[in-house]
């Protein structure tokens, strides 16, 4: 495998698959079973998920009813959900998981400490981390990047419901080029939307490779992880 040990960082978003709301349960089970495959083939999978699908807290705070902070809690409460019913989809399927939070809630999963953690994914589980950074004002990005380093993770693969970064919006401009490469002092000077700044300035720092590609087609990931070269490296 060309990796070793993976961050997969997954949009609330994407969970909803046809759905205008909340968790398409075909689109979570077809996710869980892509990376079942990859786990069994020896890949050390860790997870970081959204949950715009539910709630945005930043959205909520700008109608001016709910207080940022308190929206942001809010929004890391939705990642929640959405880790849960993740780790329920992959165990349905025989696949070993720890859920870990960084808001305790021992009633339902383990507080993130980094060692167990690492030593979860040295047994083979996949680990889900939930609840963002556990502090307002940062996004699941920035959560999956903190949580990638923490985990000497080899790459960040940010799934997608588009194949790449381009140079605009592919869903709006039918012009737009794909990358296939791109250097991070590039993606500044261009301006381009990978992953919110603190994130991405997080990434460039510890020399940590993002890989965005689309998750929604079948069999990608496990060929990406297979040396295929798909989506668009960020690289140095």
């Amino acid at each position: 495998m060309r990796y070793k040990r993976i961050l997969l960082k997954l949009s609330g978003e994407s969970l909803m698959g046809s759905k205008n709301f909340g968790i398409d349960p075909e689109r979570i089970g077809t996710y869980a079973q892509e990376i079942k495959e990859v786990a069994e083939a020896g890949v050390e999978v860790a997870i970081v998920i959204g949950g715009g699908n539910i709630f945005r807290g930043i959205q909520a705070a700008e109608g001016g009813k709910i207080d940022r902070v308190q929206g942001d809690y809010m929004g890391m409460l939705a990642t929640m959900i959405n880790s849960m019913a993740l780790q329920s989809a992959l165990e349905s399927i025989g696949v070993q998981t720890r859920l870990q939070s960084a808001i305790q809630m021992e009633q339902i999963c383990e507080p993130f400490i980094r060692r167990k953690a690492v030593r979860h994914l040295e047994k083979g589980r996949v680990v889900i981390f939930g609840a963002g950074t556990g502090n307002p004002y940062f996004t699941t990005d920035t959560a999956a990047t903190l949580r990638a380093i923490e985990i000497e993770a080899d790459v960040i693969l940010k799934g997608t419901r588009v194949d790449g970064i381009y140079t605009a919006d592919p869903e709006k401009d039918p012009n737009a080029k794909r990358y296939d490469t791109i250097s991070f002092s590039e993606v500044y000077e261009k301006n381009l939307n990978v992953m919110d700044m603190t994130a991405f300035t997080l990434c460039n720092d510890n020399k940590l490779p993002i890989i965005v590609f689309d998750m929604n087609k079948q069999g990608n990931l496990q060929r990406l992880l297979n040396g295929e070269h798909l989506g668009t490296l960020v690289k140095f």
